[in-house]
């Protein structure tokens, strides 16, 4: 099993492999687009109903169901000029692919998520550790 980053832009990659690494996922492919506030917004507003620009958005493809091919975990789309931390907004977006919501849990993703950002800023580089999934990833 694989995790294809093909489709994330090499400067991300390192937080998106942390943040799937964390979550326990080792396969599927992600995409992950970088876009303005203008795009930003009108994906918000078409698939959340809210009509503002925000930083990160999150787009799960598969989820816990069979897979009749490769596994598509799913699209970020993150808006760095909206971001105070672009690694940060990436792995925000990515744990939520990974069937994580900190609007419903007991704070298990924002610890999650300041554990990657902290250990990216560190000087041994991500670490990883096995992780209960969510969705069955």
């Amino acid at each position: 099993m694989t995790v294809d980053l093909a489709d994330v832009p090499e400067r991300l990659r390192d937080a998106a492999a942390a943040a799937l690494a964390i979550a326990g996922v080792d396969d599927g492919h992600l995409a992950i687009e970088v876009v303005d506030a203008g795009r930003i917004r009108e994906l918000n507003r078409e698939h959340r109903a809210t009509d503002r620009p925000t930083d990160v958005l999150a787009f799960p493809v598969d989820g816990s169901g069979p897979s009749t091919g490769p596994r598509e975990l799913g699209d970020v789309v993150v808006c760095p000029e909206l971001c105070s931390n672009l690694d940060e907004a990436v792995i925000h977006g990515v744990l939520h692919l990974c069937g994580y919501d900190h609007e419903v849990d007991e704070g298990e993703m924002l610890a999650l998520q300041a554990e990657v950002t902290a250990s990216l800023q560190g000087p041994r580089g991500p670490r990883t550790r096995e992780r209960s999934r969510r969705r069955g990833l």
